[in-house]
């Protein structure tokens, strides 16, 4: 007579009994992987294309900093982060070294005395099979059924000598570089090496006579780079040049 639905005691358990399926029928959200568990290149690039969508953006957006636009005879000295490892860099962990670098430049020499260049890009897309952790996971999950994966972040692939951050700036900086550099290490797995260019900037000619062939007119500035105008080829061509030279 007691067990009616009427019953408070009856009605109690009922709501007790609907809010526990509701509780197991929820996901509970996951924190991010450690990046320990990406760090290795195992499989072949998965970039973000028409087949992989839903790849959410990646930490680091901003690849050029300090004074960008300057030309290339303003900064001679060039410094590299070399990676020394085969393995994948989250873009978490390159947005942490931009921003320390960044930071230890702007503050000892100065936010117009370097050009700073992020030289790897975030592309390879991370996947992560998500899994139930609530109660009654175990009579709900099915295991390893449809584990491919949903697409959770984005690393850089990088290999041996491969540079990471490159910093071009004045000679009278080159301790303050070196040392933005070496902080910037320590947001990364693994070994770097730090290196010293024999170029100038961020060009491809060698330092050593690269002012006295741009007097010739041998190299030209162009922006961040220079070009390169050799003596032979069109008479025409090498006319024009000499006569916007003088």
């Amino acid at each position: 007579m007691y067990a009616c639905a009427r019953c408070p005691s009856s009605f109690l358990s009922k709501l007790l009994h609907r809010e526990l399926v509701f509780l197991a029928s929820r996901t509970v959200t996951m924190g991010r992987r450690p990046a320990r568990c990406y760090r290795y290149c195992k499989n072949k690039p998965y970039p973000k294309s028409r087949f992989c969508r839903g790849v959410p953006d990646a930490k680091i957006r901003i690849f050029d900093l300090g004074r960008k636009k300057a030309d290339c005879a303003d900064f001679p000295l060039c410094i590299h982060l070399v990676s020394d490892e085969i393995e994948q860099i989250g873009s978490e962990a390159l947005e942490a070294a931009r921003i320390c670098a960044n930071k230890y430049l702007v503050k000892h020499a100065g936010k117009d005395q370097f050009h700073m260049r992020v030289r790897v890009h975030p592309f390879h897309v991370l996947r992560i099979n998500k899994m139930l952790s609530c109660a009654g996971a175990d009579r709900l999950q099915t295991g390893m059924r449809g584990a491919f994966g949903k697409p959770q972040g984005t690393v850089a692939r990088v290999k041996i000598g491969q540079p990471l951050l490159s910093i071009r700036t004045r000679d009278v900086h080159m301790a303050n570089a070196i040392e933005a550099l070496r902080r910037s290490k320590f947001k990364f797995a693994g070994r770097q090496k730090i290196y010293m260019s024999k170029k100038w900037g961020f060009t491809k000619y060698p330092r050593e006579n690269f002012e006295a062939k741009t007097a010739a007119g041998i190299y030209e500035p162009d922006g961040v780079h220079c070009q390169y105008k050799p003596d032979h080829g069109p008479l025409a061509a090498w006319k024009k040049r000499m006569a916007s030279r003088h």
